[in-house]
């Protein structure tokens, strides 16, 4: 703790005595301070930082550009996660069309036509032997040989269609259902890839201001150490602390009037929370009167932030409704 804010805590502390004392006339006021709840941006993943587009004091837009960390290694993991999805949906693609390719069918019906041709020529060679056995001129073993023949012909076209029918049928539906689940997988990875890449560009969650520039370009930062500190002006708020015998008197929602140096005319403030839990009032204001006064906590957020700076000493008196 710096001399500087020993002073000023001292200073602080001495005043709270006097408004729990009930010295001084007039409006009774409680003495706080600024606090702010700062975001701390940091990357994802470990990296270089490349570009820093904001400096120390600098006012932000949401979205606006803030550092860019080095992205060799997501963009290699986004492109080898894109060809993954085209290989995916390609081995879908195969596995909802026909099994054989047109030129594979092309042969299977040239092969139908040929089994179609020796059907034709051994049932005309069975009817010829069925007449000449009629008229008894051939023999039975003939006769026999030549119903063999157009049996195994038949057979053989029979075969030769069904294996066109099998050529043009897509694969099996299982297969065809584990092959979307395969692409779906390679989607979410690509997806998951694309957002660790826009990642490596890192940009303001929210509008404020730039409070602390940790990283230059060029250094390594780990994972989740902060580059800088944001602060929004709505994470802006106010504390101080009043005795128990006011708090019947105030609550969350109620107003408050704030006044410090330099800031110029009181603003409003709301109160938000209000401790449950008492402390006691700072050893350095102890006195056998005071010993057993107990304060509780109140913070308060200002309707005018942007004229508050963080750890900025401030008087806050109640609104008249409010006061005891």
């Amino acid at each position: 703790m710096t001399n500087a804010w020993r002073r000023s805590f001292a200073s602080i502390v001495c005043c709270l005595a006097l408004a729990l004392s009930g010295c001084g006339e007039g409006e009774r006021s409680y003495q706080g301070w600024v606090e702010a709840d700062l975001l701390f941006i940091a990357p994802d993943e470990a990296g270089r930082v490349e570009a820093l587009s904001v400096r120390e004091g600098d006012t932000v837009a949401k979205d606006a550009p803030l550092f860019a960390v080095d992205d060799q290694i997501q963009r290699a993991d986004f492109d080898a996660a894109v060809a993954s999805v085209a290989e995916a949906r390609a081995r879908l693609l195969r596995l909802e069309n026909a099994q054989q390719r047109k030129e594979e069918v092309a042969v299977l019906l040239a092969q139908e036509t040929r089994a179609d041709a020796a059907l034709t020529l051994s049932n005309a060679e069975l009817d010829r032997q069925k007449a000449l056995a009629v008229k008894g001129v051939a023999a039975q073993a003939q006769l026999d040989t030549a119903d063999a023949n157009a049996n195994r012909d038949r057979a053989a076209l029979e075969e030769i269609r069904r294996q066109i029918v099998v050529a043009r049928l897509p694969s099996r539906p299982e297969d065809i259902a584990a092959a979307k689940q395969t692409l779906d997988a390679a989607q979410a990875r690509q997806t998951a890839a694309e957002v660790r890449l826009q990642r490596r560009a890192v940009t303001s969650p929210a509008a404020g201001s730039i409070q602390k520039v940790y990283a230059r370009v060029g250094e390594t930062i780990a994972a989740g150490r902060p580059v800088l500190s944001l602060l929004p002006p709505v994470n802006v708020k106010l504390r101080f602390f009043v005795p128990q015998a006011v708090l019947p008197t105030i609550a969350q929602g109620g107003r408050v009037r704030v006044r410090c140096d330099g800031c110029g005319d009181a603003q409003g403030a709301t109160i938000r929370f209000i401790s449950r839990t008492a402390e006691y009032t700072p050893p350095v204001i102890y006195s056998r009167e005071e010993r057993d006064k107990l304060v509780f906590l109140v913070e308060a957020y200002p309707d005018a932030p942007e004229r508050l700076r963080v750890g900025q000493p401030i008087d806050v008196t109640l609104e008249p409704k409010a006061a005891p």
